[in-house]
């Protein structure tokens, strides 16, 4: 069992830790640019290709996409509960309760735990979550409702075009699915080394509060994921998938929310920082429990 969880987890933690060292040395890398390059082309194909190559029925990706929006209602409902009993600001700290790491962490964890399968259900969870962010997250970081950001979202797109030839059933050219499979290629890869970036830029926040909301995020993960799986049924790799997802770390998207409209994004980086240590021994752990 150890030597499979390791051929899981060592693969992620070595590309971030790769990501890491890269500035720690000194080396240049543009993470506007590799951002902007994942969100706009390789995170779209990747949900393109992943979606409609994987023999998988659109009753299984349905039931992907409802059970990540019961999680996120569940873990807004909870995460602004708490805050109000603590005093915290829910502008600052609703946005790194409710979304998780599901793609720089979340998707490789999937594929190397689960397959090909795996990674197509950990795309649903993903992009239901990056779209929901953009939405609903953009209103609580910054008091505006702007559904017209969604519209310049090319991932919201792709989800849309999968959607459509799964449910028609209409054959997608081979070009277009190599093409989109080549493209979405370099997505995983260049999210674990933007991780490590990331995280190697990053500076801690306020540590016994930051290590509280951490390990309030990772369990609620856990307790959410595995309730709301129990209730929908979910089996097997669903199962794995959901819960892996719901328990990941503060998506590093949070700092940059953060950031952008004045959040206390020290702290906020803290929270990424932190949970992101703890998934070092919680995801072994639970990939030990669910496999």
């Amino acid at each position: 069992m150890l030597g499979e969880l390791l051929a899981i987890v060592a693969p992620v933690y070595l590309c971030a830790a790769l990501g890491f060292g890269w500035v720690r040395l000194g080396r240049r890398y543009d993470t506007e640019l590799v951002t902007d390059l994942i969100m706009n082309v390789g995170a779209p194909c990747l949900v393109f290709s992943s979606l409609v190559a994987v023999s998988l029925d659109g009753e299984a990706l349905t039931e992907m996409l409802g059970a990540t929006l019961l999680a996120l209602v569940a873990f807004a409902a909870i995460g602004a509960l708490v805050l109000r009993l603590a005093g915290l600001r829910h502008d600052t700290y609703l946005g790194p309760m409710m979304y998780m790491n599901a793609g720089n962490m979340g998707l490789p964890v999937c594929l190397f735990a689960f397959g090909e399968v795996g990674l197509a259900l950990g795309v649903v969870f993903f992009a239901t979550v990056t779209i929901t962010h953009f939405t609903f997250g953009q209103w609580v970081w910054s008091g505006t409702a702007s559904p017209g950001f969604l519209l310049r979202q090319p991932l919201a797109y792709s989800a849309a075009a999968a959607a459509a030839v799964l449910a028609s059933g209409v054959a997608v050219p081979g070009w277009l699915i190599d093409t989109t499979r080549l493209l979405g290629g370099f997505t995983i890869p260049l999210m674990q080394l933007t991780l490590g970036v990331s995280l190697a830029e990053l500076s801690l926040g306020r540590i016994p509060r930051g290590l509280a909301l951490s390990l309030m995020r990772i369990g609620m993960g856990v307790v959410v994921g595995a309730g709301v799986a129990a209730l929908l049924g979910l089996e097997g790799v669903a199962r794995g998938v959901f819960i892996i997802d719901c328990a990941m770390p503060v998506a590093v998207f949070n700092y940059m929310m953060a950031q952008r409209h004045g959040r206390s994004p020290s702290e906020v980086a803290g929270l990424v920082m932190l949970s992101t240590l703890l998934s070092f021994v919680t995801v072994p752990l639970l990939l030990a429990w669910l496999l």
